[in-house]
């Protein structure tokens, strides 16, 4: 929702919005993070897949809150557990956990009725268009992005990897990559210059909440409890992309199909990840 409203209330360019979010970061990190790290933890080859994941997650993410509705993309996030699993399955041979096709199954059908208008004599038509495509499919490339981040992530425990590393490598890469991008975009930075008291506030609960605790806490939740006990918490962010959306952006579901598609993709997958891990526990 911060980003929606920065790109298209503020009007701030894409990439700037990126490289200047992330800046502060970076710089706290160099103060106070790595000063105490060992820098023979950035010699782990796990570490630097990282830059590539983490840059295609944030810009696939930041352009789909562009083009369409901040519930579309969250309720496409909350999809990440079951992409989790098949790619799990398909590249590294696990087992597919139970339940998974019929999770598949009624969260496409809930977000076929969310993404839909009123549902009349001519059948269910879906209420998108041309730039709702568009932002989709992006943040559809985000959500496999995500899912990989998470199980590299995971993955980095058992290399002994300190999260902190793992937040330098992210916020360093996106910086770099992000700032040069705009740079060869031409973007017109100047619009920094025209942000009223509004827009900072909403910037400041970017760059603090989103970028610097989100990260951080979720970097440490996975490698702690695992991906799927923290994909668990995502329905929560489908219930806060709606609140906040209605507030900053007058963004709202406008009927009972909306209301009941987002309700049963968020049942489905709160219902199959607590499934996974009642069964990680009985084991």
């Amino acid at each position: 929702m911060f980003l929606r409203y920065l790109q298209t209330i503020s009007h701030l360019p894409s990439m700037s919005l990126l490289a200047v979010g992330n800046t502060p970061v970076l710089v706290l990190l160099a103060l106070v993070v790595l000063p105490r790290l060992n820098l023979r933890a950035f010699r782990s080859p796990v570490l630097w897949l990282f830059p590539i994941i983490v840059v295609s997650r944030a810009i696939t993410h930041m352009l789909a809150t562009r083009f369409t509705l901040a519930v579309y993309v969250q309720l496409i996030t909350l999809m990440t557990p079951l992409v989790v699993a098949l790619l799990s399955t398909t590249f590294l041979r696990e087992r597919l956990p139970l339940y998974t096709g019929r999770a598949i199954a009624f969260s496409l059908v809930g977000a076929v009725l969310m993404m839909s208008g009123d549902v009349g004599q001519e059948g269910l038509r879906l209420a998108l268009t041309p730039s709702d495509w568009w932002g989709i499919g992006l943040a559809l490339a985000s959500t496999l992005s995500l899912a990989t981040y998470m199980i590299v992530v995971r993955r980095t425990a058992q290399y002994k990897v300190p999260a902190t590393a793992v937040l330098v490598v992210q916020i360093g890469a996106l910086v770099g990559v992000t700032g040069a991008l705009s740079l060869l975009l031409g973007e017109d930075w100047r619009r920094w210059r025209a942000l009223g008291t509004t827009d900072w506030l909403v910037f400041a609960a970017f760059t603090l909440g989103v970028l610097v605790g989100a990260n951080l806490g979720q970097i440490g939740a996975l490698r702690h409890l695992g991906a799927p006990l923290v994909s668990s918490l995502l329905g929560w962010r489908l219930v806060n992309a709606l609140i906040l959306a209605g507030i900053l952006l007058g963004e709202r579901l406008t009927s009972l199909w909306q209301v009941m598609g987002a309700l049963i993709v968020l049942v489905t997958v709160t219902w199959y990840l607590w499934q996974q891990r009642d069964r990680r526990t009985a084991a």
